[in-house]
């Protein structure tokens, strides 16, 4: 059995927790896929997947094994790219990770454009509101926003973002605005948050004023929290593009703009060093036009 197909075929039983799944994507039988995978632990010599009759698993080796298949198929593919001159246009699967809310507003909308230009490309949008490693992951490219802290990647600054405060006309109509920072201990906050701990807001470019918010209300999604202050129970605070659509249409104002940070950066990450292929190249220059010319974010 050809080692590359078998795995190939490993990877989507992994990918697709089943089987069945893989073998019906694959166009291929089950007992074909079985066998594929029997032949890989043969060779390796260790147990691959714990298979039950509703769940596949990674064992420990397994694990290790998809990993390295990832990285392996993937040279092989670009190997095979470049033999055909395939660097020359794009194709090939694309992956590309974001935070969650950026990445539904502005990068499936980049990514749904490109398929369309590049028909020989498919496409996956993995949203996190986490850093990935793309390196160990097998990412092509990242979308961050912050300052970097990784200088071992090639980043392409597309925009910036800003920490800002906001509430609802009606709130503002009953409870009064903030005029300053220390205004906010009279006002209830809605914070989103992954964190029970105390939360300490900076203000001001330097980031000199610091403020610990005494939030009644506390979830870690963002989308509940802005609902909240849209309903009108308090302010919220959240990255500027979270509301533009909600300032755009009135529904939410900002508060405190004279003592807001220093913007964010966005940039589009990718690992260095490594020849791009024709498929990240061209997303990095559709992206990057489509990015920079949004008002929304520059």
């Amino acid at each position: 059995m050809d080692r590359f197909q078998a795995m190939r075929i490993f990877v989507r039983v992994v990918e697709a927790q089943s089987f069945a799944a893989a073998a019906r994507e694959l166009g291929s039988s089950p007992p074909a896929v079985t066998r594929a995978v029997a032949f890989l632990e043969e060779i390796t010599g260790a147990r691959l997947l714990t298979r039950t009759t509703r769940s596949v698993t990674l064992t420990e080796p397994g694990a290790n094994y998809y990993d390295d298949c990832k990285r392996l198929l993937a040279d092989l593919e670009e190997a095979e790219a470049a033999a055909g001159g395939a660097y020359a246009r794009p194709s090939g699967t694309l992956t590309i990770t974001a935070p969650v809310l950026f990445g539904q507003m502005y990068i499936f909308p980049v990514m749904t454009e490109f398929l369309d230009l590049y028909p020989e490309v498919r496409g996956r949008v993995l949203l996190f509101d986490r850093i990935v490693n793309i390196v160990e992951e097998g990412i092509d490219l990242a979308i961050r926003i912050g300052h970097m802290a990784d200088t071992s990647m090639s980043a392409i600054k597309v925009g910036t973002v800003r920490r800002i405060v906001c509430g609802s006309p009606d709130y503002f109509a009953r409870r009064g605005r903030p005029q300053g920072p220390a205004d906010i201990g009279t006002h209830r906050v809605v914070a989103s948050t992954g964190s029970s701990a105390p939360l300490d807001w900076q203000f001001g470019v330097d980031q000199n004023i610091r403020l610990s918010v005494n939030a009644r209300l506390q979830t870690n999604s963002i989308e509940a929290a802005r609902k909240a202050a849209i309903d009108g129970w308090g302010l919220v605070r959240m990255l500027s593009y979270q509301a533009v659509p909600f300032i755009e249409n009135g529904s939410l104002e900002v508060v405190l703009s004279d003592y807001e940070p220093e913007p964010l950066p966005i940039h589009i990450v990718h690992p260095e060093g490594r020849h791009a292929p024709a498929k990240v190249r061209a997303f990095i220059d559709l992206a990057v036009d489509r990015l920079r010319s949004d008002k929304r974010i520059n």
